[in-house]
């Protein structure tokens, strides 16, 4: 397909001493869109793609929705986004064919975002995954092609002849090479905002306040007010990822003590997930909201997970161990990854772009490669956040299940349709999903 696309020089930017730092949306700056374009204006704010995934599945009983609109009903385990049903689209049904070969917690997951058939006997072969063929249309466009982000450390052993790279991984550049996890906030925040990943001492927001002086001069009164409430949110993560880094709760962030002051523990387990997770969903949505990338994944535990959550008093048995039950344990686990799900929508709907937030500018899929813990993938658990800059209405529940068409791969082509990306076959699909 070809797509004319403004260049990464068209963009604005705040730049400092090694630092490049994207503007947000603001109705003074015209940086958006592409005046090839007649159906939308120039200034009109991008469309996102974030897809946050969680393993193992949910609760058999509390994964549910009926009804539309205001009205809609949700399950225990939807609670924490019932505040946005209206934008919500809950689809159910859609399957993956290729994952239920294996029937075990890699080979479902491989190629979740793929549809691809998965090569074992511990070789590596998937698919390109729905946003890296996304990064490789828009990525000339933005600072960082795709963000991908991931709260437990990759696992490369095999498990029931299939690698279990496949469960740490929902990211694919090309059908051999997962797209590597960034699992330390700071180096993610670092590529964000520093020209390179370093570990310099000075601070993002410093480096460009100069810059940001002579931007604010140049804006309305309104612009003003968002440029502030930008860089004061910048400097709010930048702080709190160095007051983690004093208090020893992230492996991998340059120390501030001589020793850890609390018990380091098992390999990829943050000493703190509650604090790791919400850091990554804040710089998901400073990703966004400055336009610095436009897809990103977040993969909040790998499937076959060995997180614990002792923040949640839930401490005695591993995530995987957890799902093989219908426990009220369970249940809060379920509720705690949408917590993260609805903490997210929350920070993007508050952003105003234009006549829409950047909640409705957005698409924010949160999936599983199972429905329940028992490797139950005959339907896939999907909960679509998000209005797709008006492309797409929410409130509503899609059922596929008695369908014959009903390939998650469809549901990837519809969300590639309304980034203006159309490849005709994805996977094993060959059509949309029209209600989508």
């Amino acid at each position: 397909m070809k797509r004319k696309s403004h260049l990464f020089n068209r963009r604005a930017f705040l730049r400092g001493a090694g630092v490049t730092m994207a503007l947000p949306w603001m109705e003074s700056l015209t940086v958006w869109g592409d005046e090839t374009k007649a159906r939308e204006p120039a200034s009109e704010a991008p469309v996102r793609l974030a897809v946050l995934f969680s393993g193992n599945g949910f609760h058999s009983k509390e994964w549910w929705a009926k009804g539309e609109g205001k009205a809609m009903e949700l399950g225990k385990v939807l609670d924490p986004i019932a505040d946005y049903r209206e934008k919500l689209l809950f689809i159910r049904g859609l399957h993956n064919a290729e994952a239920q070969k294996g029937n075990i917690h890699s080979s479902q997951t491989g190629n979740l975002l793929s549809g691809a058939p998965l090569a074992s006997g511990g070789e590596i072969r998937s698919g390109m995954s729905v946003d890296q063929l996304l990064a490789r249309h828009h990525g000339r466009s933005t600072k960082v092609p795709s963000l991908v982000l991931g709260c437990e450390k990759s696992n490369p052993s095999v498990h029931k002849n299939y690698s279990m790279l496949y469960s740490s991984h929902i990211s694919w550049s090309s059908p051999t090479t997962p797209t590597p996890l960034e699992l330390y906030p700071a180096l993610a925040f670092d590529r964000l905002f520093k020209d390179t990943a370093s570990k310099g001492d000075q601070s993002v927001l410093d480096a460009v306040l100069e810059d940001a002086k002579d931007v604010r001069r140049k804006v309305s009164s309104l612009d003003q007010r968002k440029l502030d409430e930008y860089l004061d949110s910048v400097r709010e993560v930048e702080t709190r990822i160095e007051n983690a880094g004093k208090r020893g709760e992230f492996q991998g962030w340059r120390p501030t003590l001589n020793e850890p002051n609390i018990p380091r523990p098992a390999d990829g387990i943050p000493q703190d997930i509650a604090e790791h997770m919400r850091i990554m969903c804040d710089i998901l949505v400073l990703a966004f909201q400055t336009d610095t990338t436009r897809i990103c994944t977040l993969k909040l535990n790998n499937d076959h997970s060995s997180l614990r959550f002792p923040n949640l008093g839930v401490d005695y048995m591993i995530h995987h161990l957890l799902s093989h039950s219908d426990t009220a344990d369970w249940l809060k686990v379920n509720q705690f990854f949408l917590k993260q799900v609805g903490y997210i929508a929350g920070k993007l709907d508050a952003i105003q772009e234009g006549e829409r937030t950047a909640l409705d500018n957005s698409m924010l899929m949160f999936c599983s490669s199972m429905l329940t813990g028992n490797h139950d993938a005959s339907q896939l658990p999907v909960a679509l956040l998000g209005g797709a800059g008006g492309r797409t209405k929410g409130g509503r529940v899609l059922d596929y299940k008695g369908e014959s068409e009903r390939q998650m791969c469809r549901l990837y082509l519809s969300l590639m349709d309304k980034m203006d990306v159309r490849p005709g076959t994805f996977g094993d699909a060959t059509s949309m999903l029209e209600d989508v």
